[in-house]
């Protein structure tokens, strides 16, 4: 008695992309496969392991709109995948060219996405081939790698310097308490020094073009800090002594040992998630906390620079002895809470641009 092989229809499941149809086949260990293209209708049939058992398994769709010739496809233990290209790039309303769909037919939703969705991903690929393209007709930098080593070091020294003053800090305040206060100036001031000396550095490094920021935006707080540092705690003993001091070198030291480890491993290409959200996060309170703490410490400055009358500018006798240091400072405190403003504009930029891009890697 000799048996014949019931022919069946597969399951097949299936999914668009603007240029691209793709067919999922549910046949495993799939053989003798025949699948052929003619008068935009394909034809598939196999040998394999279906729905129903091994049998010989067959079916046909007559597509919605034209496509090319060539079908490809790649056969696994559990199933058979087609890919068909579109002859125009479009998205269509359905698969075949009958309206009612074959029962046999069903959405991927492993691989499905409506038409924004793959829109942009469309938009992804472009922008991807457009920067391999520009990558490929500039010009590899012959001191690149001397230049990130260079600014993996300048950072690495920066961590290490404001980590000092935070430890510092941090531990002498669980030790003496409030009496910490009154000499934060004089345990930490040549490592703060050191610092905000080296800070010089981001102002020129935009100019030479070895980093993306922005040269105003560096300068804006370099020059504050050190104003602050050099002018205000540096030439007032009187200063030197009080509270303000441990808060200003505090929110300092806080930003820093997060922002220099960013730059620095950014050096070697590599992001920890956590440090960057941490990095972009932190800086909304700690920043104008910190010219806060400076504008305090700015004021109280105030009447030290009337009363000693250093840097106090000489006037002719006729209109009196001389302009007091303190209406610079005036005016500077002004011109501070507008770098407030026009750094804090910039740091927010940086950071949807930031999470913006990391949205889209994700998806």
């Amino acid at each position: 008695m000799v048996t014949t092989m019931q022919t069946l229809t597969p399951h097949v499941y299936w999914a668009q992309r603007h240029g691209e149809i793709f067919l999922r086949v549910e046949l495993s260990d799939a053989k003798d496969l025949d699948i052929s293209m003619k008068d935009n209708t394909i034809k598939f049939k196999a040998q394999g392991h279906g729905a129903k058992g091994d049998n010989e398994y067959e079916f046909s769709l007559d597509f919605l709109e034209p496509v090319k010739p060539e079908v490809s496809h790649k056969s696994t233990e559990r199933q058979v995948n087609i890919k068909i290209k579109k002859q125009d790039e479009r998205w269509w309303d359905r698969l075949t060219l009958q309206e009612r769909k074959p029962l046999f037919l069903c959405p991927d939703f492993d691989r499905w996405l409506d038409e924004s969705d793959a829109e942009m991903e469309l938009q992804s690929k472009e922008e991807t081939i457009s920067k391999i393209h520009v990558e490929s007709r500039v010009r590899k930098d012959p001191y690149l790698g001397l230049k990130k080593g260079y600014l993996f070091m300048y950072n690495l020294v920066q961590f290490l310097g404001f980590s000092w003053v935070f430890v510092n800090m941090t531990v002498r305040l669980f030790v003496l308490g409030h009496d910490s206060f009154y000499d934060t100036f004089h345990t930490t001031a040549d490592v703060m020094y050191f610092c905000q000396m080296m800070a010089i550095i981001e102002v020129i490094n935009p100019l030479l073009g070895l980093v993306k920021t922005g040269f105003f935006p560096a300068m804006i707080q370099v020059a504050g800090r050190n104003v602050i540092l050099f002018v205000i705690f540096g030439s007032l003993e009187q200063m030197q002594t009080k509270p303000v001091v441990f808060f200003v070198f505090y929110l300092w030291s806080t930003i820093e040992i997060f922002r220099y480890p960013f730059y620095m491993l950014a050096c070697i290409d590599t992001e920890f998630k956590l440090l960057t959200w941490v990095r972009y996060t932190l800086w909304i309170p700690l920043y104008p906390l910190g010219v806060i703490a400076e504008a305090v410490a700015l004021i109280q400055s105030l009447p030290i620079f009337d009363e000693t009358r250093l840097y106090s500018l000489p006037l002719p006798e006729v209109l009196g002895q001389s302009l007091s240091f303190s209406y610079t400072l005036q005016i500077y405190l002004v011109i501070m809470f507008l770098g407030l403003f026009i750094n804090f504009r910039h740091l927010y930029k940086q950071r949807r641009r930031r999470f913006r891009s990391r949205k889209r890697k994700t998806n």
